[in-house]
């Protein structure tokens, strides 16, 4: 059973200009996700591949043991590509270069750093099981619920619940989730399938026991330096 784990890191940032090598707790963003792939990796049929642009940021992986000589094609570089062409090339390249296919291709993101190797190795086990699934992603449990208390315009120019229903207190309406962009594991077949989003009509989720979130915002880099340096989180980094 083979793996390709898949690191993906633009260098062009307008949120958070070099976000993905910024330091963070004295380390490099990007350190994180390459220290749990390489934990993730261990005994097993992996191969850890990293995506960018940027010859910063391939020399910054470097230093962290993740050389490579792929480099992103600039058409795949710009903020209004989805991630799926992002995967398929760099996993395209891999494929040639090993010169057989993956059964399994796990994405890491690398603004959302809160993941541990059980957390990939629960999921991974999940999809396994599964046999009509094709992929998995993380998620933690929403704050908001689009039956209760999420709400959009509708075509009068007025608002109403973003999903219809009759609930009258958020216990009660079905429960949702929020992508936390933590980690995805796709099925060889997945690809086969020529999927352009990861959410599918046979996705499953994992459930993050633990704190989780993406960087969205620079605030949003200040809050999760503050949880490390400070010993907040609920789990082992």
């Amino acid at each position: 059973m083979s793996i390709l784990v898949t690191i993906c890191a633009r260098g062009g940032s307008k949120g958070i200009p070099g976000k993905n090598i910024r330091q963070m707790a004295g380390r490099p963003l990007i350190a994180y996700t390459i220290g749990t792939a390489k934990k993730f990796a261990e005994g097993k049929d992996c191969v850890i591949a990293l995506s960018t642009d940027s010859q910063e940021i391939i020399s910054v992986a470097e230093e962290f043991g993740l050389p490579t000589r792929y480099k992103r094609p600039e058409a795949l570089a710009t903020d209004t590509i989805g991630k799926m062409p992002v995967l398929i090339d760099v996993k395209e390249y891999e494929e040639k270069k090993r010169g057989t296919g993956f059964d399994y291709l796990i994405d890491l993101d690398v603004t959302a750093p809160f993941r541990t190797c059980e957390d990939l190795d629960a999921a991974f086990e999940m999809l396994q099981k599964d046999k009509e699934a094709l992929n998995i992603f993380s998620v933690s449990p929403a704050h908001r619920n689009p039956y209760f208390n999420m709400v959009e315009e509708n075509s009068a120019g007025y608002f109403e619940l973003s999903k219809k229903g009759s609930f009258v207190t958020r216990q009660s309406a079905p429960k949702v989730y929020d992508m936390n962009a933590s980690f995805y594991i796709y099925k060889k077949k997945f690809f086969d399938m020529s999927y352009n989003t990861a959410v599918t009509d046979r996705s499953l989720v994992y459930v993050m026991p633990h704190m989780c979130f993406d960087l969205d915002h620079p605030v949003d880099f200040e809050f999760m330096e503050y949880l490390i340096q400070n010993g907040k989180l609920d789990f082992t980094l």
